[in-house]
């Protein structure tokens, strides 16, 4: 077979691209989670595409009465956004040993949905000190049907780190690199599903 001018054809094909969607469930202005998330979405390999979630804080209180048609706008926002991605990646605070409201609220919306079942997902931290959420989060995925990448640990810690400090941990070549590795295995989970 004869390849096309410039192309190698003993060189695999390009793989398709991923869109992943990115989570954060903190709403703070200078949030760990958040920034680690940015930096995830900056750094991702030529093959993913992170989208940065960022209407955890306009989403409506979940209230089964308002689902199917009645259906807030915010919330249909987000359960699109869930159904279109390859897969979501959620890096989430520990607040009183638990899951804080609003993730765990926009996970509400998303129950009775299809969006969640089998999507794979991929769970991040900027805290060693999360465990009691990061359980608590998987449990609640797992019940979803989310298809957790529990075999990728990607941890940076960032608790009680300024803004600038915050920059310059992500910076680093051995984080960026952490990240970039994390998103390929994530990536490779997604593509032998």
């Amino acid at each position: 077979m004869v390849g096309s001018p410039g192309h190698d054809s003993s060189e695999p094909p390009p793989l398709p691209l991923l869109n992943l969607l990115a989570i954060s469930g903190s709403l703070r202005a200078a949030s760990t989670n958040s920034a680690l998330i940015a930096a995830l979405a900056a750094n991702a390999p030529a093959d993913c595409r992170v989208t940065v979630y960022d209407g955890l804080g306009r989403l409506p209180i979940f209230n089964a009465d308002d689902e199917g048609e009645r259906t807030p706008r915010g919330a249909g926002e987000l359960i699109d956004a869930v159904t279109r991605a390859d897969g979501v990646i959620v890096s989430c605070p520990e607040y009183a040993h638990g899951v804080p409201g609003g993730m765990k609220n926009a996970l509400d919306w998303l129950v009775s949905r299809d969006a969640a079942v089998g999507k794979p997902a991929m769970l991040v931290h900027a805290s060693p000190r999360s465990l009691y959420a990061r359980a608590a989060l998987a449990e609640i995925m797992r019940t979803m049907s989310f298809a957790l990448c529990e075999g990728v640990m990607l941890e940076i810690a960032l608790l009680g780190k300024k803004p600038p400090e915050v920059e310059a941990i992500l910076a680093e070549p051995a984080n960026r690199q952490a990240m970039r590795g994390a998103l390929q295995a994530f990536a490779a989970f997604i593509r032998a599903r």
